[in-house]
């Protein structure tokens, strides 16, 4: 066992948490010390000490047991880098043999890490060198996920695993110098038994790759692929090549996480959340909404919104002493527990609200009424630029539809497309949450990429503004972000400890084309990469939902939150089925037009802690009252007030 000694303000409540981790000395003179953490509680109440005496010892437990729970998390990314490299069939076989006595073999292949690259120089021996800080802080691990589940961060065997065309096979390297490791990846015959040189100590071994992570920081990209020629064991000759996907994680530049609270993998099961697509719904959808789409003004009519129905909840205090009886009414907005919008950057870099990837742009030659548009990609732009747009939807280019430009001239702050992040931040109630979707370029299967970007920003570039920005302003608003890029899930997982990410996936699918990365192809390899990863769960097409419905309690049991997206939930019997099977969140466009399924929850639990401050206070005072509260969920409006109304669930409500 061991202790130590900290300093506290005495008779004042401390909140603290246990972790598990490294301290290091900084490598510059006088320089703060750096930490990592390995493992860490994340209770949703932290452990707490108000020590009376001077000198108090305190002695409270096994790490990450409290109050009779077991509930502790891997670390964030602190000071270390990771670094992923990935061997997959997405594109193509990753491993091609040119050498004809292997051409029918079948691999197996170990990635190993040999060291850090060194250069002589006269260090005091004293001083951590860089090989004494790669041998306390690196480490390796493999990770293999397919549609028939996964196998998450564990040692290779000694001759490494052989590649399946329908998994996905991760390398995890964790380190301080990820710029000076070498890696090399070993390959074994599948058959074992068979020495290729006389005496090898690995049967099969047939040669390896080598690869300097220092050649990522020389290509300037965090996320990229190498090609490696495979050199035989014999001759020293090329026997064939090795194509390697890698992605670098650094940590968010410029700011620290601290331990206060994490909801990465917290959820409080309630009934079904109603999520405001684009705010109170696209207005692109097959209805029209004549707000405009992911706008200020879009997003607080979907928090706002009032259904045709007067709910409300009443308590009733009677005192006889001051012989009067006070009501109190609890009105429920019957606003989205969460709105759902797309972030991305402009080309100086503000995170700004908008759907699409690219814009149009409309020019006119003088004295001609006729308009050209001119598709553009959002990110070409600056805020500024963007703010001075008169735009329509990249569709208006096929259709010849340029309505939106013919619109009024002088638009209302609130009703202008391209709000930055910051201004949803202010302008949106705190008690409407916001799941962020998180804009990323896709490679469709054919080659093809989403809005004809093949290149973007740099992902820990364009993550560390966003998340930063959202670090610093979401305050007690309830965020979750989401992505369907895989990869931007992961560095969002490993680059932050406070705000969970749900995976978006089409799954299968008549109506999208069919995604290049096979992590994205399926609802099921989208769980078990969920899973894998150690995120909140997926938000899932309801497409291939409805066709296999037993999928939503098939990823509950897995642990994993479930949302739905798609047009299909723009029908009532559709979320209605959707609720039926215990989904988590269901994102649709008609906030507004219908009635909304049920309130704003989080709200309601407010309205209930309310509720019972004043009954509290009501009881605590010389007056002799009593409460007459009604059901915790809203009443119905009597027909009197609301008549006989029809639900958007088709149930009659009286």
């Amino acid at each position: 066992m061991w202790t130590t000694t900290v300093t506290v303000p005495k008779g004042v409540v401390t909140q603290y948490r246990y972790f598990k981790g490294f301290f290091l000395e900084s490598k510059s003179a006088g320089g703060p010390c750096q930490v990592i953490v390995n493992m860490w509680e994340i209770h949703h109440r932290p452990r707490t000490m108000s020590p009376t005496a001077t000198h108090q010892n305190i002695d409270d437990g096994q790490f990450g047991f409290h109050n009779g729970i077991n509930c502790v998390d891997s670390g964030w990314l602190t000071c270390q880098t990771e670094i992923r490299l990935r061997l997959h069939h997405s594109k193509k076989a990753p491993v091609s043999i040119t050498k004809k006595k292997f051409k029918k073999s079948r691999f197996r292949i170990k990635l190993t890490l040999e060291g850090v690259e060194e250069e002589e120089d006269d260090e005091d021996e004293n001083e951590l060198s860089p090989s004494s800080w790669h041998k306390m802080t690196t480490t390796l691990e493999i990770s293999m996920i397919s549609a028939n589940g996964y196998k998450s961060r564990h040692s290779q065997p000694e001759c490494g695993y052989a590649l399946e065309p329908s998994q996905w096979t991760e390398y995890s390297i964790h380190t301080m110098d990820p710029d000076n490791l070498e890696l090399t990846f070993e390959f074994f015959e599948e058959d074992l038994s068979e020495h290729v040189v006389q005496g090898d100590i690995h049967p099969g071994h047939v040669g390896a790759a080598c690869l300097l992570s220092s050649s990522f920081l020389e290509s300037g990209n965090d996320i990229g692929v190498v090609t490696l020629p495979i050199m035989g064991r014999n001759s020293r000759q090329t026997i064939g090549k090795v194509r390697v996907d890698y992605l670098v994680i650094r940590p968010i530049q410029g700011l620290q996480c601290d331990m206060s609270s994490s909801y990465t993998k917290y959820w409080k099961k309630r009934g079904t959340l109603d999520v405001g697509h684009r705010g109170a719904g696209s207005t692109h959808a097959a209805k029209h909404h004549r707000i405009r789409e992911n706008t200020i003004a879009s997003f607080k009519s979907a928090a706002k919104h009032v259904s045709h129905q007067e709910d409300y909840c009443m308590s009733q205090y009677y005192c006889p002493a001051i012989a009067s009886t006070k009501l109190v009414f609890f009105l429920y907005s019957q606003g989205v527990a969460f709105v759902e919008f797309d972030v991305h950057l402009s080309k100086d870099a503000v995170p700004i609200v908008y759907h699409d990837l690219t814009c149009c742009i409309s020019t006119k030659k003088k004295n001609d009424k006729n308009l050209e548009l001119i598709e553009v990609p959002v990110k070409d732009l600056t805020y500024d630029q963007l703010q001075l747009l008169k735009l329509a939807h990249v569709t208006a280019m096929k259709v010849n539809d340029h309505k939106d430009l013919l619109d009024d001239e002088d638009e209302i702050d609130e009703h202008q497309p391209f709000p930055s992040l910051s201004q949803i931040f202010q302008a949106v109630p705190e008690n409407v949450g916001f799941n962020i979707e998180l804009k990323w370029i896709c490679q469709m299967k054919d080659g093809s990429w989403d809005g004809n970007l093949s290149s973007y920003f740099n992902m820990n570039t364009f993550l560390d503004i966003i998340l930063t920005d959202v670090l610093q302003k979401g305050g007690k608003r309830r965020i979750v972000f989401s992505c369907f890029d895989p990869d931007i899930c992961t560095m969002v997982r490993h680059k932050q400890n406070k705000y969970p990410i749900l995976f978006l996936t089409q799954g299968i699918s008549d109506k999208y084309p069919e995604m290049m990365d096979i992590r994205c192809q399926s609802t099921k390899i989208a769980m078990s990469f969920a899973q894998s990863e150690n995120i909140l769960g997926i938000s899932a097409h309801t497409e291939e939902l409805l066709k296999y419905l037993s999928y939503i309690g098939d990823a509950q049991s897995k642990g994993l939150v479930v949302f739905s997206w798609g047009d299909d939930n723009n029908d009532h019997e559709t979320r209605r089925k959707l609720r039926e099977q215990g989904i988590d969140g269901l994102i649709y466009d008609s906030i507004g037009e219908d009635s909304i399924e049920q309130p704003n929850i989080f709200q309601i639990e407010e309205q209930h802690s309310l509720q019972e401050v004043i009954t509290e206070t009501l009881k605590s005072s010389s007056c002799s009252c009593y409460s007459i509260p009604c059901s915790l969920a809203p009443c119905i409006a009597s027909k009197d007030r609301g008549g006989n109304l029809e639900s958007d669930s088709g149930l009659s409500s009286s």
